[in-house]
């Protein structure tokens, strides 16, 4: 089957599997908050470290191509209520631990954390490792926006023992940025990216996305080229999720006759890999690549990389406590995620009451299924036992070894080079939800390519 033919065929709504059950196949109904509170404090107990994720929500201006949980303001009075917020949530999930926590890793995710000033972000990191323990092999990263990340922003989460940086560059040609209100010129990212390695960074990240309206091949190898002139320690190449019916998304800022075809969409990825990896850049996840020196890389060729709700982590801790307005935790037994209204999270803080949303506990199934897909997106293989198939199930996995998707053998799945743009579909077949209801809820996920 030609590759036009593949992505015609394979071209549908899919989950990206950040978690398993993904959020909207969740058990809301038999989810309780006792429940959750009892996982995470046995996971910890068990595991003795700890992953935060602390979602700062703030952008000064709306990027239509973001789909992330997010509140557009220019004021910065938001700043110390949130992170005083923040803080309250902390407590009280030190309290349910009764010691002090050892936290092996902070992401600092948005919005943009580098709405806030570097003082407030002192604040809360401080906050947060008062009291608790740094583990010896901690990674502490955030996401920066070029434009608004300075020298004091870089200097002072260093100085807090954050090694990791990541900024989103998304595109550098003029009308693509015009058109998804990102206008990022690339001296900025050149001067933030220069000033984070002088500062002592030993792990900085460019993501770029393709599928955006305008971009063409032409012009998204001039965006690919200028990246790879300022050598990062890692690439991500994420495909445009276009998911507009998401409430308060702002995906309906151009046209979407301007996006590009499934096909041609497809070919912008694939000359992002064959440039990476002509520049020693090697693919160790869906939509992520990284130059043997970096710990992703060495986490991919020793079996231990893991995929959480930050994305890909060399992290061994199922133990994942995110903090913040929508941010979503899991401890691998259980899932939970807080409230999406900024005051209902800062007025159940301030009276001490958890601002859990929605939650799901893991069946035993659930638990074979979720290492299934594991495996696959993080190895792109997995072994199972053949008990544990349906004879539907077999015959997908015959169909994607027809197309070439997949190699099927005995109880292992390994995805071929070229199949592993249609990772989300493997993964499709050893979901049990999908299965279920037979077909993906619609307007739910963004397509597969």
């Amino acid at each position: 089957m030609t590759q036009s033919a593949l992505i015609e065929k394979y071209n549908t709504s899919a989950p990206r599997y950040t978690s398993y059950p993904t959020v909207p196949y969740w058990d809301n109904d038999n989810f309780t908050e006792a429940q959750w509170k009892e996982s995470f404090i046995k996971t910890y107990k068990n595991q003795k470290k700890l992953s935060l994720y602390i979602h700062l929500p703030f952008c000064e201006s709306l990027c239509t191509f973001c789909a992330c949980h997010k509140r557009i303001t220019v004021n910065h009075q938001f700043e110390v209520p949130y992170i005083e917020a923040v803080l309250r949530e902390w407590q009280m999930y030190r309290n349910l631990l009764r010691e002090a926590p050892v936290i092996e890793e902070i992401h600092l995710g948005g919005g943009t954390p580098s709405f806030f000033s570097p003082e407030n972000l002192k604040e809360l990191i401080e906050g947060i490792l008062s009291g608790s323990k740094v583990s010896a092999t901690h990674e502490f990263s955030f996401e920066g926006h070029p434009n608004n990340t300075t020298e004091a922003h870089l200097r002072t989460l260093y100085n807090l023992g954050f090694r990791r940086v990541s900024f989103g560059v998304q595109d550098y040609d003029h009308t693509v940025q015009v058109a998804i209100n990102r206008l990022q010129p690339f001296e900025n990212v050149k001067k933030v990216t220069e000033l984070a390695r002088e500062i002592g960074y030993t792990s900085i990240s460019h993501d770029l996305v393709f599928g955006l309206p305008f971009q063409n091949t032409e012009q998204f190898e001039k965006t690919i080229r200028k990246t790879i002139e300022l050598s990062p320690d890692r690439l991500s190449l994420y495909s445009y999720a276009h998911v507009p019916w998401l409430k308060g998304n702002g995906q309906r800022g151009f046209d979407e006759n301007n996006l590009p075809s499934a096909e041609a969409k497809r070919q912008l990825y694939e000359l992002g890999r064959t440039i990476f990896e002509e520049n020693g850049y090697t693919e160790i996840g869906m939509d992520h690549f990284a130059i043997p020196s970096d710990t992703l890389f060495k986490a991919s060729q020793n079996g231990t990389l893991n995929r959480n709700f930050m994305g890909y982590t060399n992290s061994q801790s199922k133990c994942m406590l995110g903090l913040g307005v929508s941010a979503i935790s899991d401890s691998w037994t259980a899932l939970s995620q807080n409230t999406k209204s900024l005051d209902e999270y800062i007025d159940l803080t301030k009276n001490h009451i958890f601002p859990i949303l929605r939650g799901h506990i893991q069946s035993e199934e659930d638990m074979i299924w979720r290492n299934y897909i594991q495996n696959l997106m993080c190895r792109f293989e997995t072994d199972f036992s053949l008990n544990d198939l349906s004879q539907q199930q077999i015959k997908q996995l015959l169909a994607l070894q027809e197309d070439g998707i997949i190699q099927f053998k005995d109880n292992m799945v390994k995805v071929t080079a070229d199949g592993r743009a249609f990772i989300r579909n493997v993964c499709i077949v050893f979901d049990k939800y999908i299965r279920q209801t037979g077909s993906v809820i619609q307007n739910t996920f963004s397509k597969a390519i």
